[in-house]
């Protein structure tokens, strides 16, 4: 599916499972948006921050860790019973449909260029669609790299992976399977490649914030 294979079984696994912990959240704003920056916390602070998440969560968090603790048991998925309930739906800072949504097309050319499509298309992928002002720094930085090298390839080219979470959050993927294999990336593709910018967003179907909750719980144990 991809030009660029992973490593080992183990490597694909355990970066999927990073990769959409992390992308889940951003559907609806847990994490700094592209092109902020945010330093990493210590370890008190990671402590003060579970702290204060245990104490405070709400019945409605409560309920849905429990709800994907049981999900996860009945599929004997080991499960770490001291990790705090996810913020509620009314603690979640919520991205617009059109922020979604150019998201997950900045990451689709991030991850085709990852694997191998020439610069002048890449280029010209961006001006099309509006992109320039979507990546992170340092997917900006690869974009605009006429000759980046294949480490910087490969670990790119997993922007797929976040790519899918995003496009099942905008209702395009119906349904997020369990983090056993890769992503369908010609499916992911061919999205973006049927579509303009504009009709990208308005066919898009961005879920609830209930519904992006559940799953960033359920990967989150």
């Amino acid at each position: 599916r991809c030009a660029i294979k992973p490593r080992s079984a183990g490597d694909l696994h355990v970066r999927y499972l990073a990769m959409r912990h992390l992308t889940v959240f951003a559907a609806i704003t847990l994490l700094p948006y592209a092109g902020t920056s945010l330093a990493a916390p210590s370890l008190d602070d990671r402590k003060q921050k579970i702290q204060s998440m245990e104490q405070g969560a709400s019945p409605a968090a409560v309920k849905r860790k429990n709800r994907s603790e049981a999900v996860l048991h009945s599929e004997g998925v080991p499960v770490n019973k001291f990790l705090p309930a996810i913020e509620a739906e009314g603690e979640a800072m919520h991205r617009s449909k059109d922020e979604v949504a150019f998201r997950a097309l900045a990451l689709l050319v991030v991850a085709v260029k990852g694997e191998g499509l020439e610069q002048p298309i890449v280029d010209r992928l961006v001006k099309d669609y509006g992109l320039e002002k979507r990546f992170t720094p340092k997917e900006k930085a690869f974009i605009h790299n006429t000759a980046p090298s294949q480490r910087d390839r490969v670990q790119f080219t997993w922007r797929y992976e976040a790519a899918w979470v995003l496009l099942w959050a905008l209702g395009y993927v119906e349904k997020l399977e369990k983090p056993t294999n890769i992503c369908d990336v010609p499916r992911a593709v061919e999205f973006m490649k049927k579509r303009t910018a504009s009709q990208f967003v308005a066919d898009a179907k961005l879920r609830s914030p209930s519904e992006v909750l559940d799953q960033a719980d359920r990967i989150y144990r």
